[in-house]
């Protein structure tokens, strides 16, 4: 799949900088006043940018050419569509690095998993298969960064529903704990389910919380 491909209008183009950190890729910086596009291989192409721009001089390039990466409008419907049939088209995933203002977000069906899970559960693929994922480690990370992620996805996105996948280890609770505060904190109410794999790469409970 091509990625798309953003366009600065430098006459809109203020320099206020509101569009370089919802880069998360470093690929924006302001050169003599303006937003440039310095690096276009690191440019995710997703259009997180876009959102931020307050004098619309930022948006998708049109391109002669087929599937998501034409310009514009057409470019986030299709994006949208796709990753409601889709499980493999959101980067990144790691907490840490998800922009909550990222397109695909919006009107999605929100998979939280702990990052083993994937590597252990069989039908992992299947589970998550029409939802948009995103990853944390209950123990490493950040509890306070999972959570105002979460949160902030929630506050800026019409979030569906919301899959929590963890091992049945203790400290693998959390993480439906930070899915919880954030809930709380976004001042939400959208269905979570949780659903509970074992050790030996089973689904061992599956249930809403």
């Amino acid at each position: 799949m091509k990625k798309g491909r953003i366009k600065i209008d430098e006459a809109k183009c203020n320099g206020c900088g509101a569009c370089i950190p919802a880069c998360l890729e470093g690929a924006l910086r302001i050169v003599n006043g303006k937003a440039k596009l310095v690096d276009e291989s690191a440019c995710d192409g997703l259009g997180a940018c876009i959102k931020e721009c307050p004098k619309d001089a930022i948006a998708f390039e049109d391109e002669e050419s087929e599937g998501p990466e034409r310009g514009g409008l057409k470019r986030k419907a299709e994006l949208s569509v796709m990753a409601a049939n889709d499980y493999n088209l959101n980067w990144p995933v790691k907490l840490e690095l998800i922009n909550p203002r990222a397109p695909i977000l919006e009107k999605c069906h929100l998979v939280v998993t702990a990052d083993c899970v994937p590597f252990i559960y069989k039908a992992f693929h299947d589970e998550v298969k029409g939802g948009v994922v995103v990853s944390g480690c209950a123990i490493l990370g950040d509890k306070d960064l999972y959570r105002d992620k979460v949160m902030g996805i929630l506050k800026h996105n019409d979030v569906v529903t919301i899959k929590v996948l963890r091992v049945e280890v203790p400290c693998c609770s959390n993480l439906t704990k930070i899915v919880g505060e954030a809930l709380r904190k976004a001042e939400k109410q959208i269905k979570v389910e949780e659903a509970i794999v074992n050790v030996d790469g089973k689904l061992k409970h599956r249930s809403e919380v």
